[in-house]
């Protein structure tokens, strides 16, 4: 038979092919019958698509770069998402195996184009896949990096939420923010292997000579063993060698990731001191470098070194803040200590030992002195003076002067 009669018989027989294939979807195929009623419209505009195409395609096979569009653009984009590549090359086998059960004897150049044509068309779905799948990751990294940034910057709106869920972010634990220099080559997905085996999300942002990784814990569901979560200072150990040279800090514990921000102003806050210290280790605590973050302007800082260390030293019973400054401005001496404060040399050692036992500072150290110095100095500064009241809070007249 010839090749204008074969192409006569397939354009005859097209609806028939058409209606055959639908019947055989829904007959077949779990995963179709289990669409909504749109959704399955949707296929079976491809799978008729699919066999106009073949014909078009067999009057002139030099058509196969229009084959993607013939077939695929019949779909709404949504069908993408809804339906996988092992599930549209399902429908391709199901769609040739109608078209051939139709072909009569004595058609083999019909035969070999069908083979030959769903070879290109599973060619075709693969790389509309795998555009699909390259835009969505690209669209994907644009979006963790304006969720990244979002936490940075400490803008929340109604969106966050779904754009952080958006991203397969499942955390439901606590959070902090890990800071340090990106490697050369970055990939993150060396990070996502390592979050993934450590039962943590995490969310990536490379913001120049900066890449900060936010890190959540995972908490376990009822019905799976209780494993207790990785500490964060662990976990940046972990991450360390996917980092660049450089400081590695590690931001402080916040409960949720809507509270990021703060972890994140404190990490950044902490690389951005880094350099002041002699000797970083890699990671590096921001809390650890109160002192410095605080001589930069660092308010948070400021505030813990007040609050955590100076209030705690005043509010003791054991008169713990006269003590420690007292040693600090005799040069950390004891006896000059205790003859000044007129008290013991072991009262003045008891005392230094409740400083340790209080806040987990040792007043003898080096490192912790300056902690406990700088949080004395910022707190005395911090207090409202006693029996007058500060310049702003004068009356005019007063104030003039003053």
């Amino acid at each position: 038979m010839s090749k204008k009669n074969t192409l006569e018989w397939l354009r005859g027989a097209s609806g028939e092919l058409s209606t055959q294939t639908l019947s055989r979807l829904e007959k077949d195929l779990a995963w179709y019958r289990a669409m909504p009623a749109s959704r399955r419209s949707a296929v079976g505009l491809v799978a008729q698509a699919g066999i106009n195409s073949f014909i078009r395609w067999f009057e002139n096979p030099k058509s196969t770069a229009s084959i993607a569009q013939d077939v695929f653009g019949a779909a709404p984009r949504e069908l993408l998402r809804s339906v996988s590549l092992q599930q549209t090359l399902q429908l391709i086998k199901l769609t040739v195996e109608v078209v051939e059960e139709h072909i009569r004897e004595g058609r083999e150049d019909l035969h070999e184009a069908i083979l030959l044509y769903s070879r290109e068309l599973a060619f075709a779905a693969a790389d509309v896949y795998a555009r699909a799948a390259e835009a969505r990751g690209l669209w994907d990294q644009r979006l963790e990096a304006l969720v990244v940034d979002s936490i940075l910057a400490g803008e929340y709106d109604q969106e966050l939420p779904s754009r952080i869920a958006a991203l397969g972010w499942s955390g439901n634990g606590d959070v902090a923010v890990l800071v340090g220099t990106p490697p050369r080559h970055t990939d993150p997905e060396q990070i996502r292997r390592v979050a993934k085996t450590l039962n943590v999300d995490v969310l990536i942002g490379v913001q120049g000579s900066r890449m900060v990784v936010v890190i959540g814990h995972r908490l376990h569901q009822e019905g799976q063993p209780v494993v207790p979560p990785v500490p964060f200072f662990q976990i940046a150990k972990e991450m360390d060698e996917f980092f660049g040279p450089g400081a590695l800090v590690l931001g402080p514990t916040v409960e949720t990731i809507l509270e990021a921000v703060d972890s994140a102003k404190a990490a950044l806050s902490g690389f951005a001191v880094s350099p002041a210290l002699r000797v970083i280790p890699r990671p590096v605590l921001a809390d650890d470098m109160l002192p410095e973050r605080a001589i930069a302007g660092d308010v948070l800082a400021r505030q813990v070194l007040v609050t955590e260390v100076y209030e705690q030293l005043r509010d003791h019973p054991l008169d713990l803040l006269q003590t420690v400054w007292t040693y600090f401005e005799t040069g950390h001496s004891l006896e000059a200590t205790s003859k000044e404060l007129f008290i013991h040399a072991n009262t003045v050692r008891y005392r230094l030992k409740k400083v340790t036992d209080a806040l987990d500072y040792d007043p003898s150290e080096p490192r912790d002195s300056l902690i406990l110095h700088a949080a004395i100095v910022l707190g005395r500064i911090s207090e409202k003076p006693q029996g007058r009241k500060k310049l702003d809070e004068m009356p005019v007249e007063l104030e003039n002067e003053a």
